[in-house]
């Protein structure tokens, strides 16, 4: 398999990348790409929406990989689950710290019995990258002003917080719980917060102004199965990144899994039994790392390389096998957008799910 093309609306960025990866070319029209025969898979790794070139790419019958979300709203994403399986073509989201080996080892542990009927999964994605108000709040590198805005948060009223925090790294988070619990929210309670009212919205900009973005959220949900799920998500909580913990605690047994980057180590996973109480360290099985994988690589290498993996063999081998696709991705949204809602009302509000 090889990297065709590399596209970008800054042509000049897009060259010096196809020269730095080995790309064979460089693009700045994507429509134009999307259309090509000699493109199999297309990769949407734009820095906000995303909908727009995942649908033009299953529209042209490519495989599609995306950063989450594929869309803002839940509806859509099912509109591209839809419309990838009349194409016949493989999708895959970013949801990317489901491809660490120590999250792996866990669900795969959960999957045996070995936490048996969950009770409560508590779930974090937290870390420093946006705690200083001078980190633009836009993560482009702009060289001159950009006709849109997607960061948002114009408006100062609480209920009008502008989603950010809880979609782009709430989202890896809920995907592991919902594959810890097997459950499906039916409801859910929760709060976006703005703890830091003031920053520089874009690169070019020298001075701080308000904007009203979520950066901080928890949120409660219940399950289909009787579970309770717990997630708290936030880019201005003191910790380094990635900043993951996914804590599952059943009748069995529970098991804690840390995806962060401490003293030269960036996985854990521990484990309790009912009979055996007191969590243990456990050793990460090599079957869940990468082909390639040496030690010393760090998260990046590591999942990326996993999902790259899973997606490139899953569309090699054929057949139905297709995880981490944008019916999960779908799933995630749904509790997204129940969220919001909820944070909007003030209350309880049933989670909206649609096929599948």
């Amino acid at each position: 398999m090889d990297l065709a093309v590399i596209c970008d609306l800054d042509l000049e960025l897009a060259r010096s990348r196809a020269l730095e990866f080995g790309a064979a070319e460089a693009h700045s029209d994507y429509q134009a790409v999307v259309q090509r025969r000699d493109i199999d898979i297309v990769d949407v790794c734009t820095r906000d929406e995303h909908d727009p070139i995942v649908f033009a790419a299953l529209e042209a019958g490519k495989h599609c990989l995306t950063e989450k979300p594929v869309a803002h709203q839940a509806h859509d994403v099912w509109r591209a689950v839809a419309l990838a399986k009349t194409k016949g073509v493989k999708t895959k989201v970013g949801l990317t710290f489901r491809y660490a080996p120590a999250v792996a080892y866990m669900n795969e542990l959960i999957q045996e019995g070995f936490c048996g009927r969950p009770f409560i999964f508590n779930g974090y994605e937290q870390n420093s990258q946006w705690l200083d108000p001078d980190n633009p709040a836009d993560k482009r590198i702009l060289t001159k002003p950009a006709d849109d805005d997607p960061v948002g948060g114009w408006s100062a009223l609480e209920s009008e917080i502008t989603v950010s925090s809880l979609e782009g790294y709430g989202a890896p988070i809920i995907d592991i719980g919902l594959m810890a619990t097997s459950g499906a929210p039916t409801e859910v309670v929760g709060v976006l917060k703005n703890f830091v009212p003031e920053r520089r919205r874009t690169n070019l900009q020298q001075g701080r102004e308000p904007i009203n973005i979520d950066d901080g959220d928890v949120f409660i949900a219940q399950l289909d199965n009787g579970a309770l799920m717990t997630i708290q998500s936030s880019y201005v909580t003191v910790g380094n990144y990635p900043g993951v913990e996914a804590r599952l605690y059943g009748d069995r047994g529970a098991l804690i899994c840390g995806v962060v980057d401490e003293g030269g180590e960036w996985q854990r996973l521990w484990s309790a039994s009912a009979e055996a109480v007191e969590f243990k360290r456990l050793e990460i099985p090599e079957r869940h790392f990468p082909p390639g994988y040496v030690a010393g690589h760090g998260w990046e290498e590591t999942c990326y390389g996993n999902l790259i993996k899973s997606f490139v063999d899953e569309i090699s081998l054929g057949g139905d096998t297709n995880v981490g696709d944008f019916t999960e991705g779908a799933r995630v949204q749904e509790i997204v957008n129940a969220v919001e809602r909820s944070h909007r009302t003030h209350g309880w509000v049933p989670v909206e799910r649609g096929q599948g």
